[in-house]
């Protein structure tokens, strides 16, 4: 009927929209006062530490245990595709053998936002008697990861950023920061080229992008 106004019911308020935008808004927060603390040279013994493996022939291993387990995989993959050659170390199998892996040249970075997660604890003390330096990556800088580290980079949070403040969402978004932070140095350190990176990843999208023959472009 003319003149007649529709009326559009409202769309109903999640219970989970406060809870999400809260959980955002802590993210945010953290890792900008994360980023407050890596100043200009943060990074320096870390990189030094693994050029210097990798010029006696050792390599880069990542490890960890329970979600830091796939950060480890998600970083030994960035540094592989971004110039440096790097293993995922599985973080409880290294103590059933797979420690095989790692030689006394090498480099291990181990990522735990405890420091003390005992599966990791054996493990890192493992590779350690192999020979292998540790660069530990712990949201707990008084942590046993931090006093038996060479090296130790900071991850940390104050709150996860939900309501329980126990799953982990915030400390593992800290330390992939870091962690790609670390790769983004390396990377330029090297002086990875974008004919280089090609080499590297010559399928998928960013393959045609490094190549230069982006047809979707213009």
């Amino acid at each position: 009927m003319r003149g007649r106004l529709e009326t559009r019911e409202a769309a109903p308020v999640r219970r989970y929209e406060a809870a999400v935008r809260e959980f955002l808004d802590i993210a945010l927060a953290e890792l900008q006062t994360l980023r407050k603390r890596l100043t200009p040279g943060y990074f320096d013994r870390a990189v030094e530490l693994i050029l210097q493996a990798e010029q006696r022939g050792g390599r880069v291993h990542v490890t960890g245990v329970g979600k830091p387990e796939h950060v480890a995989t998600y970083i030994a993959s960035l540094l592989n595709s971004t110039g440096t050659p790097a293993y995922f170390l599985h973080g409880t199998e290294a103590v059933h053998g797979s420690a095989g892996q790692v030689l006394p040249s090498d480099v291990v970075i181990a990522i735990s936002n405890s420091g003390e997660t005992q599966e990791l604890k054996e493990t890192v003390a493992t590779v350690k008697r192999i020979g292998a330096r540790i660069i530990g990556v712990s949201g707990q800088p008084h942590s046993w990861l931090a006093r038996h580290s060479d090296v130790f980079l900071y991850a940390g949070v104050s709150h996860e950023g939900d309501p329980l403040n126990l799953p982990p969402r915030a400390s593992v978004l800290a330390e992939i920061y870091v962690l790609a932070a670390l790769s983004v140095a390396l990377q330029v350190e090297k002086g990875l080229t974008r004919q280089q990176y090609h080499l590297l990843h010559p399928k998928g999208r960013l393959g045609q992008l490094s190549s230069g023959n982006d047809s979707s472009s213009g």
